[in-house]
């Protein structure tokens, strides 16, 4: 993605007649700078900046503080402030987060974090498609890329369907290749709606960033070829270090439009989250 330029900035000012804020003007020099820079690359101190462009502190730290909140600096308490490295770029395809890590050359890795069984309610038996009470297995990951936290994921799956699913807790890569060599289960589509919150104190102690970051909250609705229900799941994602990319087709086209993988559709009402229906 590029970044605003100066030409947009006085575009917007002319649109809007909107008084525009000293701290969103730094910002958007520091951006121009950063995009001349190299991943790991250190800023200047805030009492630097603050000297260059005759500026508060107050306003220098609120603008670096929201390139962080973005992703683009990546802030060390009694190191300094760097250059982020580039956001991981996710398809919105019906894949599992191994096979896309290691499509973009990365290594993932996950650590289990809790497995259980837990009670289902109306939400989790309507989705699954059992009766309400009815034994759930619950199996929360951090996933990480190249030893990196990326994303806290609690996959909920019926035990009634799924027995003895615990007994394979060290094959926590992909749960997908289990369901598919022990049960014979395949994936064939899903519905996944994207919204965003904020980390609450054991999303920020999980990743290991700030309570109140921006996170993409992920859930995913699963079938099988037979139409049949797979699992539940809620992924956090890291706002600061990922960034989801669909291809969008015309209605009509997406039906036969060749290596189609997803289909996005306008969820009703002004508050509803962006849904994607995925297939393989």
């Amino acid at each position: 993605m590029t970044s605003p330029t100066a030409a947009d900035e006085r575009d917007d000012r002319a649109a809007t007649g909107a008084h525009v804020p000293k701290y969103y003007l730094l910002k958007q020099d520091l951006l121009r700078q950063i995009d001349g820079l190299v991943p790991g690359q250190s800023l200047p101190s805030e009492r630097e900046l603050s000297t260059r462009f005759s500026t508060s502190r107050t306003t220098v730290r609120q603008a670096l503080q929201e390139l962080a909140v973005e992703g683009r600096l990546q802030r060390l308490r009694g190191s300094g402030t760097f250059v982020a490295k580039p956001k991981l770029a996710q398809a919105l395809q019906l894949t599992s987060y191994t096979e896309d890590m290691r499509a973009q050359g990365l290594e993932p890795s996950s650590r289990l974090l809790h497995v259980g069984d837990i009670v289902a309610d109306d939400q989790l038996a309507r989705l699954l498609e059992v009766p309400v009470g009815s034994s759930v297995l619950r199996v929360e990951r951090l996933r990480m890329a190249d030893g990196e936290p990326m994303a806290v994921e609690t996959t909920h799956l019926s035990n009634r369907r799924f027995p003895r699913l615990r007994s394979h807790p060290k094959r926590v890569d992909s749960l997908y290749a289990v369901l598919a060599d022990i049960y014979g289960v395949h994936l064939a589509e899903a519905e996944q709606t994207i919204e965003t919150v904020l980390a609450g104190p054991h999303e920020a102690a999980t990743l290991g960033t700030e309570v109140g970051l921006p996170l993409l909250l992920l859930s995913r609705h699963s079938r099988d070829e037979a139409g049949s229900p797979v699992e539940y799941v809620r992924s956090f994602y890291r706002g600061d270090r990922y960034k989801f990319v669909a291809w969008l087709h015309r209605p009509g086209d997406a039906d036969t439009a060749q290596g189609d993988t997803a289909r996005a559709d306008t969820a009703r009402g002004d508050d509803s989250p962006f849904v994607i229906r995925a297939r393989r």
